[in-house]
């Protein structure tokens, strides 16, 4: 399916961030309602406080890929395994190439976050006890942080979230990431 992808972007103060954008308990709640929960790697519940990664860095650039769907496309009823592999082949291009693009921007003073829980692997070790097979690319994303992606879309970014409903794609989906600096 062919789609037109935009870029936006913001920087704020990791400060400001933390006091406008980010609820730890709140976040977790919802990440305890999904089935990745403890079940791979860069999902929670962690061993360490999110918060001390917020706090090792002073600025948060935000990074996201919007994906505008084409009307004719939009229009078409489909079936929940229809629209989620769709969904999912389209997120699955993209999210490579934005998890990309940040590597490439990370330095020893930074650290990328994804968007999204990891897919670098089709099956995560954590189940089994294992160490990460991917320590090294392996990204935490920001609502595994607690942060509100769709405050900071609708704030930050201008780009409101839209989802599937009635079984019908929705007419962009966004991909939200970023850098601590």
């Amino acid at each position: 399916m062919e789609y037109i992808k935009l870029t936006v972007s913001a920087d704020i103060s990791t400060d400001e961030y933390i006091r406008d954008y980010v609820n730890i308990e709140e976040f977790l709640g919802f990440c305890r309602q999904c089935p990745n929960y403890g079940k791979v790697w860069s999902c929670p519940p962690y061993d360490f406080d999110p918060m001390e990664i917020w706090r090792r860095y002073d600025l948060l650039h935000i990074e996201g890929t919007v994906i505008k769907l084409p009307e004719e496309e939009v229009c078409i009823k489909r079936t929940p395994e229809e629209i989620r592999r769709i969904e999912d082949e389209i997120l699955m291009a993209e999210k490579s190439l934005l998890s990309e693009r940040l590597y490439i921007m990370e330095d020893e003073n930074s650290l990328s976050l994804s968007a999204g829980c990891c897919t670098l692997c089709t099956g995560c070790t954590r189940p089994s006890g294992k160490e990460c097979r991917h320590a090294d690319k392996m990204r935490y994303s920001l609502e595994s942080l607690g942060a509100n992606v769709g405050l900071t879309c609708s704030k930050l970014l201008g780009v409101t979230l839209e989802w599937v409903a009635e079984n019908h794609l929705p007419h962009q989906i966004c991909l939200i990431s970023g850098l601590l600096k």
